[in-house]
């Protein structure tokens, strides 16, 4: 299966490979079960933020992956402690 951002053009111009993932992540919707692709890839991209946080070397696109991990995570805390306030 051939891929349509290659290493060369996601790391010339970002926002265009960002813009082609977006285009093929589109197709989710169309999947019988998208969750079951998708959360062990969010978990995996969890785990890579993880291990590079602090990294020596930085790794390109590892900064913004972090930073994006670190809005979910955020995100599902507030969620998270919004449900249980609910529930008290």
């Amino acid at each position: 299966m051939a891929w349509v951002i290659g290493r060369t053009a996601a790391l010339s111009d970002p926002e265009a490979a960002r813009r082609k993932a977006l285009e093929k992540l589109h197709g989710l919707a169309e999947l019988d079960d998208p969750e079951s692709l998708v959360v062990p890839i969010l978990v995996d991209a969890i785990l890579l933020a993880e291990t590079y946080r602090g990294a020596r070397h930085p790794m390109p696109f590892v900064d913004e992956l972090t930073t994006s991990v670190d809005a979910l995570l955020r995100e599902l805390t507030l969620t998270e402690k919004s449900r249980l306030w609910a529930a008290e």
